[in-house]
């Protein structure tokens, strides 16, 4: 093959096989639904992308089938127009995992898999490896700040650190050197149909896991494991298990800690983004690049140089008038652990979230539940529903989750498109932008409203 063709190109996934085909010397293109800040980067390093599912608007080198490989998302619905053409035409035509686990097949895949937390978890790693005499290749659900990239290459090293989605049991396509599982709250039940099938699909990932390797599991997850014999099998959490944290310590906007390990105990771990959450994300994260040869200054230089992921408590301002940060946060427990942690951070100061739900069935299936989470908070503003690839139902709206917040919270129901002037007219203490949707391209004028409010 000569060239990539993919659709659903401005994905966060998607692009880190883009980057891969365009380093590696491909011709590559593809469609998106919407522009983004990710697809204008892309397209700044020489990927061809366009937003009309139109097939006259692709370029001649990617109908030729003999030399073009087609990749797409689960994401996109079945009647699009552009991969119709490409199916009934003859080309080859295969989901992102397939080409991931292909490309990964002959290297030590190091996989983060989980309903959250995985992100964050495989990007520590792959710095802490990255930066290490061990090295690694990284395919990342997120921007690595450190890196500015979703992609990591490695001329010399065997590993690469993957995060390993389930939705639309891509993760099956895989074939881990070692694994760790974040956690395996129910999630997308629009794909699965039950928590069972859902649970099912992780019991049947660990035993993709390769003789020799290891299976890190957080400790108290539902899933059970059915690794195969000889891989070795750890439980983390952050305060018990085989890898946990003991001495920790938070103040003055710094938190360090002891890392437990089976292999070697590491003091004084500096957190380098110091949020209560990351301690655990760290103890996986170190748990795994040990397991692979890092040793404790590379994992202290790793953990207190790691800079974090955009979108993942990503703060814009931070400082005694104003905080302001946006998170990915889109599933109940994610939501949970995000307010909890701001809790925690900033005990004594009123905390104010915009949340823009992220899909219709999954506000549908857990909406008692997200009022319960953002309930932690003294403030909770809600826009309407982000749909991405669903159609509405009929009777689910933010309204659902907005009837169920506790007594005592304040709540407001904002459209998206009046997000700005909201926040023109209100002065806050600490804002937090929650959510998968698009809300969070609006996150640097709202930076800069606020920066514009403390000048006066």
């Amino acid at each position: 093959m000569k060239a990539i063709y993919f659709i659903g190109a401005g994905g966060i996934g998607m692009s880190a096989l883009e980057r891969y085909f365009n380093q590696n010397g491909y011709k590559v293109g593809g469609y998106d639904k919407t522009p983004s800040p990710l697809t204008a980067s892309l397209r700044k390093e020489g990927i061809d992308i366009h937003f009309e599912d139109d097939i006259d608007s692709v370029d001649s080198v990617f109908k030729d089938k003999e030399n073009c490989l087609v990749c797409y998302t689960p994401a996109i619905p079945a009647n699009h127009g552009e991969l119709t053409y490409f199916r009934e035409n003859g080309f080859k035509v295969m989901k992102r995992a397939q080409i991931l686990g292909l490309l990964t097949a002959d290297k030590k895949g190091l996989c983060f898999a989980g309903t959250h937390g995985k992100t964050t978890t495989s990007a520590m790693c792959a710095h802490i490896m990255h930066q290490s005499e061990q090295d690694c290749n990284a395919f990342l659900g997120g921007i690595s700040k450190n890196y500015g990239t979703n992609y990591i290459l490695s001329g010399k090293s065997d590993y690469v650190v993957i995060e390993a989605d389930e939705f639309d049991r891509s993760f099956h396509w895989l074939r881990p050197w070692m694994s760790v599982i974040t956690s395996t709250d129910a999630d997308h039940l629009d794909i699965y149909g039950t928590e069972e099938a859902y649970l099912e699909s992780f019991r049947h990932y660990t035993t993709l896991i390769q003789p020799g390797g290891a299976l890190i599991v957080k400790k108290g997850i539902k899933a059970e494991v059915a690794p195969q014999e000889g891989v070795r099998v750890y439980e983390y959490s952050r305060n018990e298990g085989d890898f946990h944290a003991e001495n920790i310590r938070i103040a003055d906007g710094t938190i360090t800690f002891d890392f437990i390990s089976p292999v070697e105990n590491v003091r004084d771990v500096v957190l380098g983004q110091p949020i209560p959450v990351n301690i655990e994300n760290g103890i996986a994260a170190m748990a795994m690049a040990q397991l692979n040869g890092c040793t404790a200054e590379e994992l202290r230089h790793g953990m207190e140089t790691y800079g974090g992921v955009d979108r993942r408590f990503d703060f814009k301002i931070k400082d005694s008038r104003h905080v302001f940060l946006s998170d990915y946060a889109h599933h109940p427990k994610e939501i949970q652990q995000s307010a909890s942690s701001l809790r925690e951070l900033y005990h004594d100061r009123k905390i104010t979230a915009i949340f823009q739900p992220h899909l219709y069935t999954r506000t549908r299936d857990f909406y008692k539940d997200f009022a319960e989470a953002l309930s932690i908070l003294d403030e909770v503003v809600l826009t309407e529903i982000y749909p991405a690839r669903e159609e509405p139902i009929e009777g689910v709206t933010s309204q659902l989750i907005y009837d169920n917040l506790a007594d005592g919270v304040t709540k407001i129901m904002v459209r998206k498109s009046d997000v700005l002037d909201f926040v023109r007219s209100r002065d806050f203490d600490v804002l937090v932008v929650l959510g998968a949707g698009d809300l969070d391209n609006q996150c640097d004028e709202i930076a800069e409203i606020i920066r514009n409010k403390k000048q006066r």
